[in-house]
């Protein structure tokens, strides 16, 4: 496995180990692309910012996706 994971040209992450979660957390935000859903929240901008504010590989996936 890769020591790193890229998304549109960017690195995510540094650690093989977090591969699957970074590969999750994209299947998770795509989706809910996808599909318009936003709840919690009451629009996307509203989810984004609150899913960034937790950072980590979340917020690098929202800026490899070019959300933030």
């Amino acid at each position: 496995m890769s020591d790193t994971f890229e998304l549109n040209g960017r690195q995510v992450l540094k650690a093989s180990s977090d591969r699957v979660v970074a590969e999750r957390v994209l299947r998770h935000i795509q989706l809910r692309m996808h599909e318009d859903e936003w709840r919690p929240y009451t629009s996307k901008a509203d989810a984004v910012q609150a899913w960034f504010r937790l950072g980590g590989i979340r917020a690098q996936v929202l800026e490899a996706l070019n959300l933030v």
